[in-house]
């Protein structure tokens, strides 16, 4: 045990949550609650919305978060688009939900949680660094969103994905029951099978089952050999999938590029930099009267 390690009896009641700002605000948007507009009949029912959200996770007894921050794709566009010009951006996106973004991390900040605005990353490169470099300091970190590429920093019981929505909690295990490859293996098998969410269209051919028999085997792409005939595992179609493979490499480890999120970008914050203590009462009821929010003013339980 090094000095910066904290005992384990330290660490068993702290939980560090980190949550998906961008998918909670179109979640938000999109929900079947009325829309809402503020004192100067702007659009406001996403970032309305997000707070609700969060102000539930922080009343949730079962969820209990000791630690909490927020990440935002502020703007929507990173340095993948540069890589790959059909990747996700805000295109066709309601320009009345691109208006919300600076309104919703001011909302937050608020609240008194930690946020993370990303421009030249994503907000699921963040939370990935946080998860990596934080565990070791807490009981179990949280990471809140339903999206595919944060499996690959799931591990064991200690860093676990959350669907709110669906209200699944998926371990290690449970990756592999989803997916059938481990944390270790998303990446190459969103690249071989695709992400819609993210533009990227992998290799034809390529489906769930086929990628993942490849990769619970070899890991990794590069690690597939060129030739079906030394495949040691059995595939459907595996003459075709290993041309097309062969052929389409480079697009491949492009796809892959993509879809690995960084662990070691500089957060600004330590773990005690994301200790919440309760609202904030001044800055939270100046948000709520800026916004005409009234029934949410005493929705907070606890309050600095």
């Amino acid at each position: 045990m090094t000095e910066s390690s904290p005992r384990a009896d330290d660490r068993c009641g702290t939980r560090l949550h980190l949550v998906d700002g961008t998918y909670e605000l179109f979640r938000a948007h999109f929900s079947k609650r009325p829309s809402r507009t503020d004192r100067q009949g702007r659009d406001v029912k996403a970032t309305v919305g997000l707070v609700s959200s969060l102000l539930g996770l922080l009343e949730d007894a079962g969820e209990a978060p000791t630690h909490l921050a927020v990440a935002f794709d502020n703007p929507i566009e990173s340095w993948r688009n540069e890589r790959f010009g059909p990747y996700k951006s805000s295109e066709g996106v309601d320009p009345d939900l691109l208006a919300q973004f600076d309104r919703a991390e001011r909302a937050v900040a608020a609240l008194g949680v930690r946020l993370w605005s990303m421009d030249e990353y994503e907000a699921d490169d963040a939370l990935a660094t946080a998860a990596v470099r934080f565990a070791p300091e807490v009981g179990q970190v949280r990471i809140l969103t339903p999206d595919k590429d944060l499996a690959q920093v799931v591990r064991d019981t200690h860093i676990v994905q959350i669907d709110r929505l669906r209200q699944i909690v998926r371990d290690e295990a449970g990756v592999w029951e989803k997916f059938g490859v481990g944390p270790a293996s998303i990446a190459d098998l969103l690249a071989l099978v695709g992400d819609a969410a993210d533009g990227i269209p992998g290799l034809a051919g390529f489906g769930a089952k086929s990628a993942a028999t490849l990769l619970a085997r070899y890991v990794h792409l590069d690690a597939i050999p060129d030739d079906a005939d030394d495949w040691d595992v059995t595939v459907r179609g595996a003459a075709r999938l290993a041309a097309t493979l062969r052929d389409q490499r480079a697009e491949a480890e492009l796809y892959r590029e993509l879809t690995v999120l960084a662990t070691d970008l500089d957060l600004g914050a330590d773990l005690e930099d994301l200790a919440w203590s309760g609202v904030p009462r001044e800055s939270y009821l100046a948000w709520c009267d800026e916004l005409g929010v009234t029934a949410l003013r005493d929705r907070p339980t606890r309050w600095t």
